[in-house]
């Protein structure tokens, strides 16, 4: 009889230890396996990360200083975030927090280091900063263009140069107006040198979802077109003499899109491209080297 006895119990705790094994196994499972791209960002960058995730779950998101950003899928219960980084961000340890739905949520750190950025010293006389004053009407469509995330993905690849011209002015460079340095201003994207009327080409493949005229009111941009590449990443393109497409076109990488002018607020013939993810301004160049997809 004691003998009995011993056995039931041995047997209920190998039946509890095998249970909470296995509860642990679960548990592991559900917590998704997160890569960040790069592992250390510097201000300017666009940072990827990718989520693998139980099949059959809801699509995550990723939460970093303390906005959240939608995933898209790329592959079988394998999701992207791309998180834009600027150059009026603090450097320092950012927190991470993804999300998988319906799981556990997983907290990491990411270093995003400072980076030097160039200064430029301007006069501007008043009598001729009205002409730098934008209306309402691009405000407001420019701001709606940022914001755009497009569900589907249209770029592919590493994207081409949109101007055969050399870069006249990198992306960040910041400003002293008459002596005072402009804390919310940074150069929000690449300047091309080209010629006037050289042909503007589309860096990646996208959908025209802006198109803004001086004539109709973009007294500060120019002749523009913007470009939605799909989820949350667009192009914007300035100054220009000439537009060669229409809202809703779609375009592929390479196509010519317009020519280099110099309407608007501009000092002479050149490109402005500006790319943006999720609403705020990255560096391009990184968009030349590699891919994000």
């Amino acid at each position: 009889m004691p003998r009995l006895k011993l056995n039931k119990i041995t047997t209920s705790l190998a039946l509890g230890i095998a249970i909470s094994i296995a509860t642990i196994t679960a548990t592991a499972a559900v917590a998704p396996q997160v890569q960040v791209t790069p592992s250390t960002a510097v201000l300017g960058d666009t940072i990827k990360v990718v989520i693998e995730t139980e099949a059959g779950g809801t699509p995550p998101t990723v939460s970093m200083q303390q906005q959240t950003y939608p995933t898209f899928p790329i592959g079988q219960n394998r999701f992207r975030a791309l998180l834009p980084t600027t150059p009026l961000d603090k450097p320092g340890t950012w927190d991470l927090k993804v999300n998988p739905g319906d799981g556990e949520v997983q907290n990491l750190s990411l270093r995003v280091n400072g980076r030097t950025f160039p200064t430029q010293r301007l006069r501007i006389r008043s009598s001729s900063s009205g002409g730098m004053r934008p209306t309402e009407y691009e405000l407001n469509r420019v701001r709606a263009f940022r914001q755009l995330v497009t569900p589907e993905k249209y770029w592919n690849g590493p994207f081409v140069r949109p101007n055969r011209g050399r870069i006249s002015t990198v992306y960040g460079v910041r400003r002293y107006y008459n002596g005072v340095f402009a804390n919310d201003y940074f150069h929000r994207g690449l300047d091309y040198a080209g010629g006037m009327g050289s042909p503007v080409f589309a860096p990646a493949a996208g959908r025209v979802a802006l198109v803004g005229r001086l004539a109709d009111g973009f007294r500060l941009h120019g002749n523009t077109i913007g470009i939605d590449h799909g989820q949350g990443v667009t192009s914007v393109f300035l100054h220009l003499s000439r537009i060669d497409v229409g809202e809703g076109d779609f375009v592929g990488p390479g196509q010519v899109i317009g020519a280099i002018g110099s309407t608007g607020a501009s000092t002479g013939p050149h490109l402005h491209w500006g790319l943006y993810v999720n609403g705020k301004s990255v560096d391009p160049l990184p968009w030349k080297n590699q891919t994000f997809e």
